[in-house]
């Protein structure tokens, strides 16, 4: 297959650290082009599925301004500039549950759109996480610590209980992976 080229990119918006919209003009593979060809950047993230040593899954209860009513989340966060993304896993896991793991397992690095853009989100598995100190609550939305069996999970994987595209797939690999390990 041969992949598509941009030929020029444009800064339409930039908003802030968590929002820039690009156009781009892009050559397809067929020779045709295209004109205003819209490109986001965000930041990139990590998420992290902690699994404790009692064999549960941590992850949050809270509310996101984006998703309506509440939402099972697991913890994760933006990259700050230059970070790697197993160092922004362990960090957020540190910061928002007081969680630290004795082994980490990387499940890739995926576009938030294929056609668009967005940031680059990390997806990691941690286990045996334990707690090592208080986290650092800084968020703005409200959030409540569980501890889930992976039935549990899986029941609100499946009914819709988790309610952001890369929430569903951290959970959804992290489970696929327990079950066969």
């Amino acid at each position: 297959m041969r992949l598509w080229k941009t030929l020029k990119k444009e800064t339409i918006l930039d908003h802030n650290k968590f929002l820039k919209v690009e156009k781009h003009t892009i050559e397809l593979p067929d020779g045709r082009i295209i004109d205003n060809w819209p490109w986001i950047i965000t930041p990139n993230y990590a998420l992290v599925l902690p699994v404790t040593e009692r064999r549960t899954l941590l992850m949050f209860h809270q509310t996101k301004y984006a998703v309506e009513g509440t939402s099972f989340a697991p913890v994760g966060g933006h990259l700050e500039p230059g970070e790697d993304p197993l160092a922004a896993a362990k960090r957020e896991l540190r910061e928002e549950m007081g969680c630290e793991a004795e082994e980490w397992i990387p499940f890739g690095s995926y576009r938030a759109n294929g056609n668009n853009g967005g940031g680059m989100g990390h997806l990691y598995l941690a286990l045996n996480a334990r707690k090592v100190c208080e986290p650092i609550i800084d968020d703005l939305e409200e959030m409540e610590l569980v501890e889930l069996t992976f039935d549990e999970a899986e029941r609100k994987l499946l009914y819709g209980e988790i309610k952001v595209m890369g929430w569903v797939a951290m959970v959804a690999v992290g489970l696929l992976y327990l079950k066969r390990r």
